[in-house]
């Protein structure tokens, strides 16, 4: 048995290290306050900062002729890169970063869904990569998009209006989880 490639690929609003502290994104358990363990940015007038982005795995074995493809896709938070100001912060505010955590998830879906409908051949690995990067060029446009037009969650109508959003879209791809 031959292994021909191993890619691990890290990516979110920063390139955390190895040893970063991460939590998997997961229906049953929504941010709290104690998550953000950061330290506030002295430069930023923002009141709270989510770091979280998609880990992207794949392992490819050649026995006999075929390829063995597994891969796996996690949305994360990162604890120690996200920060906040509790003197200025509210479940109103918490929600926001929570938004920005699940159009993470959002992202991790769409991925695992484009890739599996990839052929599980040796073209794997250029395909899948060019997936998730195009993918995750949009999930990090959708983040500027979302605090663009909530204007960081002061305009409440767009800031409810994106929620909703995200979620109809995270339901929609619910089988990608």
């Amino acid at each position: 048995m031959k292994i021909i490639t191993c890619l691990f690929l890290m990516l979110g609003l920063a390139v955390p290290q190895m040893e970063e502290e991460k939590i998997p994104w997961s229906s049953d358990q929504k941010l709290t306050w104690s998550d953000f363990r950061g330290i506030p940015s002295t430069s930023e007038e923002y009141v709270a900062s989510t770091n979280s982005g998609i880990s992207f795995a794949y392992s490819m074995r050649q026995t006999s002729g075929e390829a063995e493809i597994q891969y796996t896709v996690i949305s994360n938070f990162y604890p120690d890169l996200s920060w906040y100001r509790p003197e200025r912060v509210n479940d109103y505010i918490l929600e926001h970063e929570q938004t920005h955590f699940d159009i993470s998830e959002l992202h991790a879906r769409k991925i695992r869904r484009a890739l599996s409908n990839l052929s599980k051949d040796l073209n794997f690995k250029e395909a899948a990569e060019e997936i998730y990067n195009t993918l995750e060029a949009e999930r990090r446009a959708m983040q500027l998009q979302y605090d663009a037009e909530t204007d960081h969650s002061n305009r409440k109508s767009e800031e409810y209006r994106w929620r909703t959003f995200v979620e109809d879209q995270l339901k929609a791809l619910e089988s990608w989880k």
